[in-house]
């Protein structure tokens, strides 16, 4: 974004909107994943969606709407696992938002974990740490108590994929846009 077309103040009101309250620097950090997401993506597919104002509706917004209701349900995150992370969608944008202590983003595309990485540096002053890891999810080894996608994968295979994953006590999150009904099914 050459010019911002978003304030900070705009970011705070919109993230009012879905019961998110956002301080300044969390602000500041939004605009700055949106500027960096808008620059990386005219030289690396990070996301199809190139259009600032539908990164805002389609992705920030998106992924700014789940923290509430996160937030209520597991106020004591410590560890979060966002997988097939892409552009960091939803991890950086629940980093910002300080949705656990540490949130980490797996993708097994390299440049798309640099920019998870690049974005990481970028936000100094968050309480929560935000890393990206290159690998694929079966291969990765940790404990997390909320592991999350967005566009990943059916639902059969995420859970199939990460159960190892999972921390006991630990519960999965698939953005899907739409309710699963078939994928749930195939699930249970």
């Amino acid at each position: 974004m050459s010019s911002p077309l978003f304030t900070e103040q705009q970011v705070i009101a919109a993230g009012e909107t879905v019961g998110v309250s956002l301080n300044s620097a969390q602000a500041q950090g939004v605009l700055a994943y949106m500027s960096g997401l808008a620059k990386w993506n005219k030289v690396y597919n990070l996301t199809a969606i190139r259009d600032d104002h539908e990164v805002w509706t389609h992705h920030v917004m998106d992924c700014l709407a789940v923290i509430q209701p996160i937030r209520e349900r597991y106020p004591t995150l410590s560890q979060t696992l966002d997988v097939g992370s892409g552009g960091g969608l939803p991890g950086i944008v629940l980093a910002i938002a300080g949705v656990s202590k540490r949130v980490s983003c797996i993708d097994a595309v390299a440049k798309k974990v640099a920019f998870i990485n690049q974005m990481s540096a970028t936000f100094q002053g968050l309480p929560t740490e935000l890393d990206g890891i290159h690998c694929r999810v079966e291969k990765w080894r940790g404990s997390y108590d909320l592991i999350t996608s967005r566009a990943f994968a059916s639902l059969p295979d995420f859970v199939a994929w990460t159960r190892h994953l999972l921390a006991e006590g630990g519960v999965w999150m698939a953005m899907k846009g739409k309710m699963p009904d078939q994928e749930m099914s195939a699930s249970s």
